[in-house]
């Protein structure tokens, strides 16, 4: 039987939660500052993640009143992550949050929860296994809420990144076989910044060689037309040429 958020924190009344700042995380922190007797939110801060994931995950923790703790860690040092194969997220994750437990447990939390819900499909996300394996908790997904109970939950409680796009990891971005070096997630980390001033939201820029292939809605489908010229010329240090994708992405792909 599914059991509340409610529930879940009588159960569990003492939990840090792994924050990335999106709205999934932000919703669980803002459950477990209700229910819980002590939590506290983590960040671990990566050359996988762009700067603006770490400026909404502290206006958030700042808006609920929750410590904040960021962590640094560098998983390109970590080699069957670097290497980029099929399974990348799970050597990611397992590394990310072995350092999170870690940091979590010499603060006084013996649990650690993260933001997978019920709309996650487990198969399609190798990363899940190893939070598995490594005893962290999934209260959205045990207590059975998908992305639009969330995102509808985070709007009525006022959370500002309610809206906020899936923003999956830099990482996503770099073909699989490519080796991840922090030049090519910089290259990208400056070209979808670049986008995004420029009013585009929920869009990919993929690596493709020396060039990019831009991935956008299909509302965005126009505005990307006509801003191509202009987005090969700024980013032309960074890619050869950027290509938009013909085929309209969907907000469900990573």
């Amino acid at each position: 039987m599914t059991v509340t958020m409610q529930e879940f924190f009588i159960q569990n009344p003492t939990a840090a939660v792994a924050f990335s700042g999106g709205v999934d995380s932000a919703w669980l922190l803002h459950e477990a500052r209700t229910w819980a007797r002590r939590t506290a939110a983590y960040f671990v801060r990566t050359p996988f993640q762009p700067d603006f994931e770490l400026e909404d995950a502290q206006d958030v923790a700042r808006r609920l009143d929750v410590p904040l703790s960021v962590l640094t860690f560098d998983v390109l040092s970590v080699p069957q992550a670097a290497a980029n194969p099929p399974d990348r997220c799970y050597h990611c994750k397992r590394a990310l949050f072995t350092r999170l437990l870690e940091a979590a447990g010499a603060d006084g939390f013996p649990l650690v929860l993260d933001g997978c819900n019920a709309s996650d499909d487990a198969s399609d996300r190798p990363g899940m296994a190893a939070l598995a394996e490594l005893g962290v908790l999934s209260p959205l997904r045990e207590c059975g809420l998908t992305k639009g109970d969330i995102r509808a939950a985070a709007r009525k409680a006022g959370l500002p990144v309610w809206d906020k796009p899936s923003y999956a990891c830099l990482a996503t971005r770099i073909p699989t076989g490519t080796a991840i070096t922090k030049d090519l997630l910089a290259r990208v980390a400056r070209g979808e910044a670049a986008l995004m001033a420029r009013g585009f939201s929920d869009f990919r820029l993929r690596l493709r060689g020396d060039g990019a292939l831009l991935q956008v809605l299909e509302e965005q489908m126009d505005m990307a037309q006509e801003a191509l010229p202009v987005l090969r010329k700024l980013l032309l240090a960074d890619f050869a040429c950027i290509t938009l994708d013909r085929a309209p992405r969907s907000a469900r792909e990573t």
